[in-house]
């Protein structure tokens, strides 16, 4: 897996209420999730956000309730991948169940500004920032994993035959 945008960048401890408010959770639609997505930390996300945007984040990205409207709502607004510190785990989890590519990497996450432009690639786990020209190595996703997350998510997986 292959990704290139431009950064979206947020800090430590970026809880699912900031995510997705809780007064949108009694709605199922994605594109009306993900028009409220980021809205409580940041009334310009939905305008400025791009298809193929990349959000990075620090420390506990995802804290807060096991809902998956969060990784939905990102997903859907557009964010191709999500660059942290650290993920809280059950986001994490949630993200893989529905296709969300996410790498955990603090040394990126912090050197990371708002506006760069990465080259990232998941099979190799190499990002490369190249606004400065730093590079970043990761561990990458397990192969089965990475089927998971091409496919749409765990339920799209199987389905389609990817996973058994």
């Amino acid at each position: 897996m292959k990704f290139q945008g431009d950064v979206i960048k947020y800090g430590d401890n970026v809880d699912t209420d900031v995510i997705i408010p809780a007064r949108y959770l009694n709605t199922i639609d994605k594109k009306e999730l993900a028009s409220h997505c980021m809205e409580d930390l940041d009334q310009t996300f939905v305008s400025r956000v791009k298809q193929g945007d990349i959000m990075v984040a620090g420390f506990n990205f995802g804290c807060g309730s096991s809902r998956e409207h969060a990784p939905i709502a990102i997903k859907e607004s557009g964010i191709a991948l999500v660059i942290a510190k650290s993920f809280a785990r059950i986001f994490y989890r949630n993200s893989i169940n529905i296709g969300l590519p996410i790498i955990e990497c603090p040394e990126a996450a912090e050197a990371i500004a708002e506006g760069n432009r990465l080259d990232v690639d998941m099979d190799q786990g190499i990002i490369r920032n190249v606004t400065t020209g730093a590079e970043y190595k990761t561990e990458p996703f397990p192969e089965f994993v990475q089927k998971i997350i091409t496919s749409g998510g765990l339920i799209e997986s199987i389905k389609k035959g990817t996973i058994q």
